[in-house]
């Protein structure tokens, strides 16, 4: 009797821990998912965003030399282009706190959560 006890005992130990291995192999995998989801998305950004700058340059320049022909003056035409880039800007920093801050968190905790709560839907589904 008292070896079927160390048996079980010594069975009911390696199924903890095996257990435990695969919990952390499973955090381990579910955290590489998520850092590879936020590189991607950083990647994709900063390719937008460079291929968007340089759109934006080259149509600023046309608009800078539009407005210097309209008005006669480069100096005028480009004056205008950066006020409306200051404006822009302040804007910007105005509205920073109120809607960029809030749309980057929502976007990575969009990320990191986006799984987990496939998980709960399937749960809720199947009772």
């Amino acid at each position: 009797m008292e070896q079927q006890e160390e048996q079980f005992f010594t069975d009911s130990r390696k199924k903890v821990e095996e257990y435990v291995q695969d919990r952390l192999l499973l955090v381990r995998l579910q955290l590489t998912e998520k850092v590879a989801n936020l590189s991607a998305l950083a990647f994709s950004t900063l390719l937008i965003l460079i291929l968007s700058f340089l759109v934006l340059l080259f149509v600023s320049t046309m608009a800078g030399f539009l407005l210097g022909h309209l008005t006669g003056n480069l100096y005028i035409g480009f004056g205008i282009v950066t006020g409306i880039y200051l404006l822009a800007l302040v804007l910007a920093i105005v509205l920073r706190k109120k809607i960029l801050d809030k749309l980057i968190m929502n976007t990575i905790i969009r990320i990191l959560f986006d799984k987990t709560e496939d998980k709960e839907n399937d749960t809720d589904s199947t009772k």
